[in-house]
C-alpha cells in the first residue's frame, strides 16, 4: 500500500532495459551525441514545432533554471500559493534566478485566479524602483493538488500576463498525467495556449532521472547553456538522460503510463467515497488524491502498513477539516496496481 509519492516508484522496466542498452560502446559527450539529437528531435515531433530542449537532472533545475532565463534586474515572478515552485524548492529559484522573487497568487483548488494575478502584478508599478519588477508568472500542471487546468483556464492566465508584457512558465513535473486526463495533445496545451517555457518532467512518470526544459521560442533560448553549465546541470554522459527519454516515447509509453496512473487514483477515490467516516478533500483529475480521515484513523492506518501522507491545509480548504481531522495525500504511479488500492481499501474499512 505505497501511495507516498511517484519519486519512490523505481524506473519502468521499458526505461531500465534502454540504461543497459546504451551503457555499452561510445558517444559523444554533453549532449552531442547522435542518441541526443534524435531526442530533441522527437520533441519538435511532439510539440508540432521547432522547440529548444535542455535536458537536466531533476525538476528543481527545469523550474530554477526557467526562472533564470526569464529573469530581470529585480525580478519578481508569480505563482500560486502553494505551488511547488514556492513551496518546495529549498530556495532554488531564487538562487539561481539571481536573487529573483516569487510572489504568491491565490486560487481555488490550486489553480492562479487571473484577476488575483492581475492584482498581484499591479502592486510592482515600473516607476516605483524599490518593489522590484514583474518578470513572469508560472502555473502548475497538473497542479500541486491533482487538479487541471482546462485550456481556457489557461488562456485566461495567459490574457493577464500579456496585458502586462510578462512571459508564462508550466511547471509540468506531472505533465503526461495532466495531459491524459485533458485529453489534449502536448502542443494543445502548451504555446497553442500561449505557454513560453515548460519544465517538461519524465521522472515521476516512469523514468529514473529526466527532465527537459522546453523553449517554445528558440530565439529566446541564447542564454540557457550558459545558465545550464553554470548551474552544474549539464551532463557529460546526457545519453543516458536522452536513453529514458528515448523508451519514454516510444510506442507512447509515457501516456500508457499515466493513463494506467491517472486510472488507479480514480479508483483509489472510488474507495473513499465508499468509506465511512473518510472523504475525498475535493476532486482530483490526475494522479493525486487528497482524503481527509479522522486523524487517529491516520495513525492506525500507518501503523498497519499503509503509507501515505498528512498534507498541508490549503488556505482555501481550510473550512473542509474538522477537529482532529487532517488533509492526507496518496500517489499512484505506473507501480500502482489494482491489488494495492484494493489493500487500502480493505484497511480502511478494519481502522
Amino acid at each position: 500500500m505505497q501511495f507516498s509519492s511517484d519519486n519512490w516508484a523505481g524506473a519502468h522496466p521499458r526505461i531500465a532495459e534502454a540504461l543497459t542498452r546504451h551503457a555499452s560502446g561510445f558517444a559523444a559527450a554533453y549532449g552531442l551525441s547522435d542518441l541526443d539529437r534524435k531526442v530533441e528531435a522527437k520533441f519538435n515531433d511532439i510539440f508540432e514545432r521547432e522547440v529548444a530542449v535542455f535536458f537536466v537532472g531533476t525538476g528543481t533545475a527545469a523550474n530554477s533554471l526557467a526562472m533564470a532565463a526569464l529573469g530581470r534586474p529585480g525580478g519578481v515572478a508569480f505563482c500560486h500559493r502553494e505551488a511547488h515552485l514556492i513551496e518546495d524548492e529549498g530556495g532554488a529559484p531564487q538562487f539561481l534566478g539571481g536573487g529573483i522573487r516569487l510572489e504568491p497568487v491565490d486560487g481555488k483548488l490550486g489553480k492562479i485566479d487571473p484577476q488575483d494575478l492581475d492584482a498581484a502584478i499591479r502592486r510592482f508599478p515600473p516607476e516605483f524602483v524599490h518593489a522590484g519588477q514583474p518578470m513572469a508568472a508560472s502555473i502548475s500542471q497538473s497542479t500541486e493538488i491533482g487538479t487541471v487546468y482546462e485550456a481556457a483556464e489557461i488562456e485566461a492566465v495567459v490574457e493577464t500576463c500579456r496585458r502586462h508584457g510578462l512571459p508564462l512558465h508550466m511547471d509540468g513535473a506531472r505533465f503526461a498525467n495532466a495531459m491524459t486526463a485533458l485529453g489534449q495533445s502536448p502542443a494543445e496545451m502548451t504555446w497553442r495556449r500561449g505557454v513560453d517555457i515548460l519544465s517538461f518532467g519524465a521522472t515521476k512518470n516512469g523514468c529514473w532521472c529526466a527532465e527537459v526544459l522546453v523553449v517554445f521560442d528558440p530565439q529566446k533560448a541564447a542564454d540557457l547553456p550558459f545558465l545550464r553549465k553554470r548551474s552544474a546541470h549539464l551532463f557529460s554522459k546526457s545519453r543516458f538522460i536522452s536513453a529514458q527519454l528515448e523508451a519514454y516515447f516510444e510506442d507512447d509509453l509515457w501516456i500508457e503510463t499515466a493513463a494506467h496512473a491517472n486510472a488507479m487514483a480514480a479508483e483509489l477515490q472510488s474507495v473513499i467515497e465508499a468509506a465511512d467516516n473518510t472523504r475525498l478533500a475535493w476532486r482530483s483529475q490526475a494522479n493525486e488524491v487528497f482524503a481527509i480521515l479522522d486523524r487517529d484513523r491516520f495513525a492506525a492506518m500507518i501503523e498497519k502498513g499503509a503509507q501515505f501522507y498528512e498534507w498541508k491545509t490549503p488556505r482555501f480548504a481550510a473550512e473542509l477539516v474538522g477537529d482532529n481531522e487532517i488533509i492526507t495525500r496518496l500517489v499512484t504511479g505506473f507501480a500502482t496496481t489494482p491489488e494495492h488500492v484494493r489493500d487500502f481499501a480493505a484497511l480502511l474499512q478494519e481502522t
